[in-house]
């Protein structure tokens, strides 16, 4: 017998989460309603990824398209990245602001990363892309904001590979310093899934509005910036004659023999300048200059056989760049045309321009500074949300050692959230878990006591 999957969300819990989604202020997230819904929408991505496992998606997709929910999920994406550029540095240079922990500001920062994570899902679908509306600008000029710095850190060696901290090292590092690191990894991880949300735009090009490929090709330039992140190729680190890659949310090492194979992110970039470089359309409307031409032209050194044979539509992508190389393509035609505009980061940073550290000070106050009391009511929350079969369920790999990295088969006992590799491990990880052990091991034994009593009331 197949085994089931377990299941978030009933349909009927999936309608109304998506029905009750909305926008918030700037100065409104990490509250109590913000936190809720913040759940909710952990909830449908958590739903989203075991229904696609499936091929069981289409509910889901229904309820977002027919509640017009897409553009909200766009607004809430771009809301929480302005939070993260403009308020959380703040938040870490206040010199009275020493929280007695970090979660209620982890789960602000991992926000964006469920947000992005669930359009990565549901973006597979041309019906998401068109329901998008107008805001499908406002996601193509996020998806080229993370490109950008994506290309850039990785072009001047600042992209955050795994690192390895002795105990002394961690015990150094205070809470908001750790939260630091963390965000600069889940930064990579949004960048990463920011590309295969835009691969996704591109696959429906045929039906996006004008402003949006003259957006894509003119105003951002995507085919050379998508060019040097080929060039660079950030998710790929050699070190020691060791060559790394990184999928599905961790780094591993690639065999000798398994080098030259293409990665599913590899795979985002290559679809991408695909769909770009021989949409009629595109071609009619991109300006082939001189620069342009030659950073193209580059793409050639990366056309071997072994690619192409992994990918065999890259020979028209071949012959294309052949034609480009002899010829000069007409220039395009520059139509009249009212372009539409992009407006929610605008907007945004208009309202709250001037007011950064009022709100930065109104959220310690009020949503960062959480009583004992209110912090378990959380954790409480939150283990709910991420019970063991569900996680379990979601992780495509083998997990690992929260001390060194390696694969682990050994889970701590008390609160079994984290993984060790062998026992020395966990000794010296117990300083920086033991907190965390605590809080969550009460948890998971209150969620145990409440499901006890729901079975009791019911008989």
């Amino acid at each position: 017998m197949e085994d089931l999957l377990p299941e978030v969300l009933l349909p009927s819990e999936a309608e109304i989460s998506v029905e009750s989604l909305r926008s918030f202020q700037l100065r409104d997230i990490g509250s109590h309603e913000w936190l809720r819904q913040q759940e909710i929408i952990e909830k449908l991505n958590m739903q989203a990824i075991l229904s696609a496992s499936a091929g069981q998606e289409q509910i889901l997709i229904e309820f977002l398209v027919n509640n017009g929910k897409i553009p909200t999920l766009i607004e809430e994406l771009i809301t929480v990245a302005i939070w993260k550029q403009k308020i959380f540095p703040i938040l870490c240079k206040l010199e009275d602001f020493k929280p007695k922990s970090t979660f209620p500001l982890y789960l602000v920062l991992r926000h964006e990363a469920a947000i992005i994570n669930f359009l990565e899902t549901v973006f597979f679908h041309k019906e998401i892309c068109e329901s998008a509306e107008d805001t499908i600008l406002d996601l193509i000029d996020y998806t080229h904001r993370k490109l950008t710095l994506l290309a850039a850190q990785s072009a001047n060696g600042k992209i955050p590979f795994e690192q390895k901290f002795q105990p002394e090292v961690l015990a150094s590092l205070s809470s908001m310093q750790e939260l630091k690191k963390q965000a600069e990894m889940m930064e990579f991880e949004i960048s990463l899934r920011a590309l295969s949300v835009f691969r996704f735009i591109t696959d429906g090009i045929e039906s996006l509005p004008v402003s949006a490929v003259t957006r894509m090709l003119n105003t951002h330039n995507f085919p050379c910036l998508l060019v040097q992140l080929l060039e660079h190729c950030p998710w790929t680190n050699l070190e020691g004659g060791k060559l790394k890659k990184f999928e599905n949310g961790s780094w591993y090492e690639v065999a000798p023999e398994d080098r030259m194979k293409m990665t599913k992110l590899d795979g985002q970039v290559w679809l991408s300048l695909y769909n770009l470089l021989l949409s009629p359309e595109c071609q009619r409307k991109y300006e082939f200059n001189n620069f342009n031409k030659g950073q193209l032209l580059k793409l050639r050194a990366f056309l071997t056989d072994v690619l192409v044979d992994q990918f065999p539509n890259l020979l028209e992508m071949q012959k294309f760049l052949s034609h480009l190389a002899v010829t000069d393509p007409t220039p395009p035609k520059k139509d009249l045309i009212l372009e539409q505009v992009p407006e929610i980061w605008d907007q945004v940073v208009r309202k709250n321009s001037e007011k950064w550290q009022a709100i930065a000070k109104h959220q310690v106050n009020n949503m960062f500074s959480p009583s004992e009391e209110e912090l378990k009511n959380e954790a409480y929350r939150w283990a709910k949300t991420y019970n063991l079969d569900v996680m379990e369920a979601l992780i495509p790999n083998k997990p690992r050692c929260a001390m060194c990295g390696s694969e682990a088969s050994k889970r701590c006992s008390r609160c079994r959230n984290e993984w060790y590799c062998k026992r020395e491990c966990q000794v010296q990880h117990w300083q920086k878990h033991k907190k965390a052990c605590n809080l969550i091991a009460d948890t998971m034994k209150k969620i145990q006591e409440d499901i006890q009593m729901q079975a009791t009331s019911i008989k």
